[in-house]
């Protein structure tokens, strides 16, 4: 099985492929490879040029839908070569976000493109995608979607684990009593960070690599107390979030009229992340382990420290996911939930009145359609992590 991803940094479409199986009620999942390749630099350049809050044409629209789901079909050919070798069953589509429409705290739609047909007609093999949507038409946010995976994964901890995803923007799974899950987004991680890197540097860098310009920096009492008043952060979760509001423009509002140095700046942002995970879940964690671009940010992840005394933060690696592949993997078990018509969220999980059997599936050359309800498995209560390649 392959699951495709590309995040709220829309800068490269990550594969990772694994085999799940079954055993008496503990979904086993052998990790066989992962690998990202960027986005052609031209289709990088017209998605950025659409994205909030710069206006589009559906033409525009129309031309990123094709492009987009042609390079994640480049990519899965890849994956189920190089990583599969050459068969897989299923291949598993996030697609890119574009949208997530969120109004008076309620996410009233969300936009993935990247069509799914594209990937089954080069691989031959059914696609599973567009798993947010169906969520939010049962009234939850649709974000983050990893809450299925985080809670079966982390099921085993002791104490009081949550999972930590740091991409554009922070989401975290915070276990509930009753094997439940909440899952919900902190604020940004990245995508300030990278969107002030590039200011700053006149797009000379994409982001701040190791956070060097973080680290030479200090942190600005006034201005991060600014930023800490965005009322996201005081809403309750279940809540979603992106960069139709954590933007350039955004930050440039909150600067004030004497903006900082670059390095400040920076740290001043790092802060920001830190500041706003730990606020989320700090009363009770015992450990967090964190995925993403953001754990390749030292200064991030000794920020993230500080201001979590006495919890051990540690890397979704260390517990045998990759953190680069993590979220791709996520989405690989939710389409083997779809496939075999079993919910993709636990329930309270999102804020949905339901769990819901996520997306829909493209067949592929041999035509078929997924087993659903009668393929008679049951959902399972656990998800182990076995060694692979």
């Amino acid at each position: 099985m392959v699951g495709l991803m590309s995040g709220t940094s829309h800068d490269a479409v990550d594969a990772a492929a694994c085999e799940l199986r079954l055993d008496d009620g503990t979904l086993v999942l052998t990790p066989l490879g992962h690998l990202s390749v960027p986005y052609p630099p031209a289709l990088r350049s017209e998605l950025v040029a659409t994205l909030p809050p710069a206006p589009t044409t559906l033409e525009a629209v129309c031309r990123l839908d094709t492009g987009i789901g042609q390079a994640f079909a480049d990519v899965a050919v890849r994956a189920v070569a190089e990583l599969c070798g050459g068969r897989a069953d299923l291949v598993v589509s996030h697609g890119q976000t574009v949208f997530h429409w969120v109004q008076d705290a309620a996410v009233r739609g969300t936009l993935q493109i990247g069509e799914a047909a594209w990937i089954a007609e080069a691989t031959g093999l059914p696609v599973a995608s567009g798993l947010r949507t169906r969520d939010v038409a049962a009234g939850g946010q649709g974000a983050p979607l990893v809450g299925l995976f985080d809670a079966l994964w982390l099921a085993g901890r002791p104490g009081s684990a949550v999972a930590l995803n740091l991409g554009g923007i922070a989401n975290v799974t915070v276990r509930t009593p009753g094997g439940g899950a909440l899952a919900f987004d902190t604020g940004p991680a990245c995508a300030l960070l990278d969107a002030a890197t590039r200011h700053v540097t006149g797009g000379r860098l994409a982001f701040d690599a190791d956070g060097a310009l973080a680290a030479r920096g200090r942190v600005l009492p006034e201005l991060l107390a600014r930023l800490l008043d965005e009322p996201y952060y005081a809403r309750a979760a279940p809540k979603s979030t992106g960069k139709e509001l954590f933007h350039l423009d955004y930050l440039l509002d909150h600067l004030g009229p004497t903006p900082p140095s670059a390095e400040d700046l920076l740290a001043t942002l790092v802060a920001l992340t830190a500041r706003t995970v730990a606020d989320a879940i700090r009363d009770g964690a015992t450990e967090v382990v964190a995925s993403g671009g953001g754990t390749r940010n030292p200064v991030l992840m000794a920020a993230l420290r500080e201001e979590l005394p006495g919890v051990a933060v540690r890397t979704s690696d260390e517990l045998g996911v990759p953190s680069q592949a993590k979220e791709a993997l996520a989405f690989a078990v939710l389409g083997w939930h779809t496939w075999h018509g079993l919910p993709g969220v636990l329930p309270g999980a999102t804020g949905a009145r339901r769990a819901s059997v996520l997306g829909s599936v493209t067949p592929g050359a041999g035509g078929g359609f997924p087993p659903g309800a009668s393929s008679g498995v049951r959902r399972p209560g656990r998800l182990e992590v076995a060694r692979g390649g």
